[in-house]
C-alpha cells in the first residue's frame, strides 16, 4: 500500500488549525529531511490553502447560520461587538500592519487561521485581507524556519 508524499502531509499539516505552519514546517525539516525551500514552499502552500475558503466564505457562513439559529446570533453578536470594542483602538491606529504581525507572531492563537477571523471580525474584505495574510504567512516561515535550523537563516 501507498503512502501520501511527503508534500501532500506537509500541506495538509499546514492546513490544519492551531498546528498550520508552525509545525509543519519543523516537520518537512527534521522529519521529512525536506531542503529549507521545499519545506518552506509546501508548508506555507499548505498555510494559505484553507485561509482563501475561510475569508471568502466566513461571512456568508456566518449570516446564514445568524438567520437560522437564534444562539448562534446571539453568542457570535456579543462576542464580534465584545471583541471589536476590546481591539478596535489597536486595529485603528496600526491597521494592517496589526493583521501581518497576528499572523506572523508565531504563538498559540496566533496565525492564518485565527489572522482570518479577526479580518472577518474587523470587516477587512477579502481582497485586502489575503495578501496580508499571506504576508504574515511568509514572516511566520521565516521564524519558523530560523527557529528550526538553530538561528542559522537569520545570520
Amino acid at each position: 500500500m501507498n503512502s501520501i508524499s511527503k508534500e501532500i502531509a506537509i500541506i495538509f499539516i499546514a492546513m490544519l488549525p492551531i498546528a498550520e505552519l508552525r509545525l509543519a514546517l519543523p516537520m518537512a525539516l527534521n522529519v521529512y529531511q525536506m531542503s529549507i525551500g521545499e519545506a518552506f514552499f509546501w508548508s506555507a502552500l499548505g498555510n494559505f490553502l484553507p485561509i482563501f475558503f475561510i475569508v471568502y466564505l466566513l461571512e456568508g457562513v456566518s449570516h446564514w447560520l445568524s438567520e437560522r439559529f437564534y444562539l448562534f446570533n446571539r453568542f457570535f453578536t456579543w462576542l464580534f461587538e465584545r471583541t471589536r470594542r476590546k481591539h478596535s483602538k489597536k486595529f485603528e491606529i496600526f491597521k494592517d500592519m496589526a493583521l501581518v504581525t497576528f499572523v506572523a507572531i508565531p504563538l498559540p492563537m496566533t496565525g492564518a487561521w485565527s489572522g482570518s477571523v479577526a479580518a472577518f471580525v474587523f470587516g477587512i474584505p477579502p481582497k485586502r485581507s489575503l495578501p496580508l495574510i499571506g504576508l504574515g504567512i511568509l514572516i511566520a516561515g521565516i521564524i519558523v524556519a530560523s527557529l528550526s535550523q538553530g538561528m542559522g537563516l537569520l545570520l
